[in-house]
């Protein structure tokens, strides 16, 4: 069922994003900080539930992915713009994000069939990226000196490259499977 608790959740999630990112346009970190925290409430209620009550639903493993990445990558872009992250580790996550979506869409073409199951590591670089974003939004309502090291946002940016090796890997084993296959495995 679409409309199940869930489903409302990571709906709820992505309809707080033009307000969150309206909070850090208008530099309200207080208020950016709280929705952040709202947001990841859903975002942990959501799967909890799902799992608990037995209502994981072919739209929910669509739609919580989508959720998060609309999360992130507008965090990305308009904290990057504001200066609170560096700009190239935004254009990793999103080229990163870019290539595994059109890796799919590729993959998609030659196999015909598309099953994307998130790797271990992609879930831990999507947490590590969640985590650094939150912790940017505490320093900022601390004070005007409170920064984020610097080794943490390069720690992310490798990650975020693995993660991004790691599926382009993944897609060419199936590939090239499904090219075996199709030519009678010579």
């Amino acid at each position: 069922m679409v409309g199940n608790l869930p489903n409302l959740l990571t709906l709820a999630r992505i309809l707080l994003l033009p307000f969150f990112a309206a909070t850090l346009i208008y530099e309200e970190y207080r208020y950016a900080l709280l929705l952040f925290i709202a947001a990841s409430v859903t975002d942990f209620l959501d799967g909890l539930v799902a799992r608990i009550k037995r209502q994981i639903t072919y739209f929910g493993r669509i739609l919580d992915p989508v959720a998060d990445k609309f999360f992130l990558i507008t965090s990305f872009v308009v904290m990057s713009i504001l200066g609170l992250i560096p700009k190239w580790l935004t254009i990793i996550v999103i080229s990163k994000d870019l290539i595994v979506v059109t890796g799919c869409i590729i993959l998609y073409l030659v196999t015909r069939n598309l099953k994307i199951e998130p790797s271990l590591l992609g879930k831990v670089t999507s947490a590590c990226q969640f985590i650094l974003l939150g912790l940017v939004l505490l320093a900022r309502n601390m004070d005007e000196e409170t920064r984020v090291p610097e080794f943490l946002f390069l720690g992310v940016a490798v990650l975020t490259a693995l993660s991004g090796l790691g599926y382009v890997y993944s897609g060419l084993k199936t590939a090239g499977a499904e090219n075996a296959k199709q030519s009678g495995g010579d």
